[in-house]
């Protein structure tokens, strides 16, 4: 355990840090899990609304730094390209 001041703040930040990128990660993946879901189902319409639920959690993890731009880019084309498939 640390004894400065300084080191036992950041331990405390980096939990809570932790703790909220594990939540962001969760609902991106049951987003696609949503999607997905729909997909297996052949619900074309369910389909394309999951995707943009998807895409926004996607997105709004890219912006807080919880995603790396390129990789919430993948996962949506990913996604968009799975649901267009079913046309």
């Amino acid at each position: 355990m640390a004894n400065i001041k300084s080191a036992k703040k950041r331990i405390l930040v980096n939990r809570t840090k932790a703790e909220r990128n594990k939540a962001i990660k969760s609902g991106i993946k049951t987003a696609v899990k949503k999607v997905n879901a729909a997909i297996q189902s052949g619900d074309q319409a369910a389909a394309k609304a999951a995707l943009v639920d998807a895409t926004v959690v996607i997105d709004k993890a890219a912006t807080k730094g919880v995603l790396h731009s390129n990789t919430a880019s993948r996962k949506v084309s990913r996604l968009a390209q799975a649901v267009n498939k079913m046309a």
